[in-house]
């Protein structure tokens, strides 16, 4: 199978480190995954802000770039959602490459049909699913499938988990007051679980609670699933 990382502009900039540990684990698992550098943004944030015409060399690009590949996988349920769900009705041609793009967990257990991927995280976990990935592209318990797997790992359940950490890309721009409300709520419930680690599919996400347990003092590191999957030994 010819696999291609979409490494997304979030990653890219501030967490690299994601698009290595995506790598790895699909390299364990005996499969090459190539990195096209014509990679640009998926366009998400000039579509949902009204800039269509803008985004569209974007979705053209990502087509030219992608389409020769089985699959295309990508660590964000955000991102993933922006090609699964608006590509084909912004270009139609793309709905044939968006339709084998595939957050990472789906690659691992649908396609691929894996949930062990030989991981070790000695920490105490806890899973945040983030509103795209929840409620967009149906993730269920797939990350949760393959965390489960993880040898060492002591996984907690977060308390209203399913309820938004109040980013929502530009909405935490424009609703300040109400982002830092529906934040300070989960940081609440993450402090709950006394877990050392929070785990989401998002980097966006990530930071913004992130930051949050960080005002907080809270002690708690805000980690994406894939590079807990990617470890093999005591976490750093």
């Amino acid at each position: 199978m010819r696999i291609a990382l979409f490494i997304t502009c979030v990653n890219d900039v501030a967490y690299p480190a994601t698009g290595i540990a995506v790598t790895r684990i699909l390299r364990r698992l005996g499969h090459s995954v190539d990195f096209p550098t014509r990679q640009t943004c998926c366009g998400q944030m000039h579509a949902n802000t009204g800039y269509r015409a803008e985004a569209m060399p974007m979705v053209r690009n990502y087509v030219d770039v992608f389409d020769g590949y089985d699959a295309v996988v990508v660590p964000s349920g955000s991102c993933t959602a922006m090609i699964r769900d608006q590509y084909p009705h912004l270009h139609p041609p793309a709905a044939s490459v968006a339709a084998r793009t595939y957050e990472l967990s789906e690659l691992l257990v649908d396609v691929l049909g894996v949930t062990d991927v030989g991981a070790e995280f000695p920490e105490t976990v806890t899973y945040h699913p983030t509103c795209h990935g929840l409620r967009m592209l149906r993730l269920g318990d797939r990350p949760l499938q393959l965390l489960r797997q993880v040898r060492g790992i002591r996984l907690v359940e977060l308390a209203d988990a399913e309820e938004c950490c109040g980013f929502g890309g530009t909405f935490a721009l424009k609703n300040p007051d109400v982002s830092t409300a529906m934040l300070t709520d989960k940081c609440a419930r993450v402090g709950e679980t006394g877990a050392q680690v929070l785990a989401a599919a998002d980097n966006s996400c990530l930071a913004h609670i992130g930051g949050g347990l960080d005002r907080h003092r809270s002690g708690v590191r805000a980690v994406h699933y894939a590079e807990i999957l990617a470890a093999t030994g005591a976490a750093s």
